[in-house]
């Protein structure tokens, strides 16, 4: 490690930093209904969507009718994202003349946009047309995005109302969260990337002949608009194979940092939204706080391993002796531009919050730096994590922690003025349970099955940890993978789908039952033995309890994984 690397990975803190409070304040006047400085321009758009689409934009929800206006949205627009794959050869705007795209597959990538994850088992720019790629993929972005973001400020409600039965509209916070939020930095983040010499076109693909005389062709298309959302929005989708390690995708050091920050920009934001939501910014920062605990230590971690490189391996590539170290540290799968401090940090990024791009290969990770990705994904994506997704998950954890510090002093817990009683606890654990249930449930299928065994680009515990990456990622609504696996067959891409739509909807819906159940509570006063919740004391006890919770209920499957390889690497076995 070095301390260049770490002036970066300092400067990307800072930088998040400072845009934390604006965005956070400005969030929490979109959702109260407050006038912002967006407003002369989409105030009046916003009106038309409610006219049009015959919206009450004062009307109140019950959680159920809130939870259904989610899952509508979601299925409509995913078998809509399914038919157009299904028919995209008849449609415009596919110069390539690319075929319809098989049922399994179509499947699979419409469950995917739709949950958040963008898992692509297919190589974009052989496969998906420019009108899908725009009408069905880059649309789910900003859709999928919006009801992470509806559902996060519905379960904020649970707490800072009472005494109602209510959690606000979903149609009206869908609607702002789009217009308000997602568009404009969507826009902004398409300039700035176009600016730094990201492609933006309709053209077919050019063919080029080079030094050496061969023929190669280069993908063209609408990329700007689609790699903006995709990371705001925490998607993670790339409109190429590459991903952001592609020089169209991510062409400079700065678009690096611009997508880092994309990604964590709303997630951090929403902190801050839920402490003036409670009017109690401190109880935001305490969310912040814990969050940012668990970034630097994955940071650590990734960039600690990834730096010492492989033991096995010297500056000749071949092993001498137990002692000889990789030179330089591991630059295999690293994409040369960015090195070892910023494929880390992106690493974390992007595995921290339920985004998935990347701009190195997982799959090349040393087997500890391996190790962060799964356990980021495994905590249930709270630290910052995706679009609303974070903020509800990390609330969901701290009311888990408020639970535990009520059991040892003997006391009924609160948080935030509300008592945690056995509905809420209930609630809680069955979304803890979903995601723990169907990352090891599928994983432990998938292992021991012939049709996966031949999917996978190497054996062993790397092997393994191909298969665990894969459902964990897919539950966890992330996207990247260790990418030695081919998920591309029709038994992975439907439990890939289905581990998807589990790991979104199973554990949204108990979330959204206890904020309804939340918002009805009355208000308890603040005594002498209630636990304060926005000190250093409650930091690390949420710190505490999602690693212990969140991440131990992995470990076995962990220790079978990345943690043997790890030890059998540095007793000089590799796998292959």
């Amino acid at each position: 490690m070095t301390g260049n690397g770490w002036l970066q990975i300092a400067l990307f803190f800072l930088v998040l930093l400072a845009l934390t409070k604006p965005l956070g304040a400005y969030m929490a006047k979109v959702f109260a209904g407050e006038r912002t400085w967006m407003h002369r321009l989409l105030r009046p758009l916003e009106t038309v969507i409610y006219k049009v689409c015959g919206i009450d934009e004062n009307g109140e929800q019950h959680w159920t009718r809130y939870a259904g206006g989610v899952l509508l949205i979601s299925v409509v627009t995913l078998l809509f994202t399914y038919v157009l794959q299904r028919i995209q050869q008849w449609l415009p705007l596919n110069p390539q003349g690319l075929g319809n795209v098989g049922q399994h597959l179509a499947f699979n990538t419409a469950a995917s946009f739709t949950t958040n994850t963008n898992w692509q088992s297919y190589t974009p720019e052989t496969t998906m047309s420019y009108l899908t790629q725009m009408i069905g993929l880059a649309t789910h972005n900003f859709w999928s995005a919006a009801v992470g973001i509806s559902v996060a400020i519905a379960f904020v409600r649970g707490f800072a109302r009472h005494s109602v039965k209510t959690l606000g509209s979903f149609w009206v916070d869908f609607t702002r969260a789009t217009i308000y939020v997602l568009v404009p930095l969507a826009v902004v983040g398409a300039l700035l990337l176009v600016s730094q010499g990201a492609i933006q076109n309709f053209a077919s693909y050019t063919k080029v002949t080079t030094v050496e005389g061969a023929v190669q062709t280069i993908p063209q298309g609408p990329l700007a608009s689609q790699e903006a959302i995709k990371m705001i929005g925490t998607n993670g989708g790339g409109f190429f194979n590459a991903n952001s390690a592609h020089p169209y995708e991510n062409p400079t050091p700065f678009s690096n940092l611009l997508q880092m920050l994309m990604i964590f920009s709303i997630p951090a934001g929403l902190t801050y939204t839920f402490g003036k939501m409670v009017k109690d910014t401190r109880q935001g920062w305490a969310i912040f706080a814990a969050m940012s605990v668990l970034f630097f230590a994955g940071v650590w971690v990734t960039y600690h391993f990834e730096q010492a490189g492989n033991p096995n391996l010297t500056k000749l590539g071949i092993a001498t002796a137990a002692t000889d170290t990789q030179s330089g540290g591991n630059m295999e799968g690293k994409e040369v531009r960015y090195g070892i401090a910023n494929s880390a940090l992106f690493t974390t990024v992007t595995t921290d919050a339920s985004c998935g791009a990347v701009n190195n290969a997982h799959d090349s990770l040393t087997p500890m730096a391996g190790l962060v990705p799964l356990i980021n994904i495994e905590l249930g994506e709270v630290v910052f994590g995706g679009v609303g997704s974070g903020l509800y998950g990390v609330l969901m954890f701290a009311v888990l922690a408020v639970f535990i510090a009520g059991l040892m002093v003997g006391r009924t817990p609160e948080y935030l003025g509300k008592k945690i009683e056995q509905k809420e606890v209930k609630m809680m654990m069955l979304s803890v349970l979903v995601l723990a249930f169907t990352i090891l449930g599928f994983s432990g299928a998938g292992a021991n099955l012939g049709t996966v065994a031949n999917s996978l680009g190497n054996h062993g515990p790397h092997g393994f940890s191909e298969v665990l990456y894969a459902y964990t990622s897919a539950t966890g609504n992330n996207g990247s993978a260790f990418g030695g696996i081919n998920a591309n067959t029709p038994y992975l891409d439907t439990t890939l789908g289905l581990a998807m739509l589990s790991g979104r909807f199973l554990m949204l819906i108990p979330l959204l039952a206890a904020a309804g159940s939340l918002a009805q509570k009355k208000l308890v006063p603040v005594s002498a033995g209630t636990f304060p919740t926005h000190g250093p004391l409650f930091v690390a006890l949420l710190v505490g309890v999602m690693v212990i919770v969140g991440a131990l209920t992995f470990f076995p499957a962990l220790s079978l994984g990345p943690i043997v390889e790890h030890f059998l690497m540095h007793a000089g076995r590799l796998w292959s």
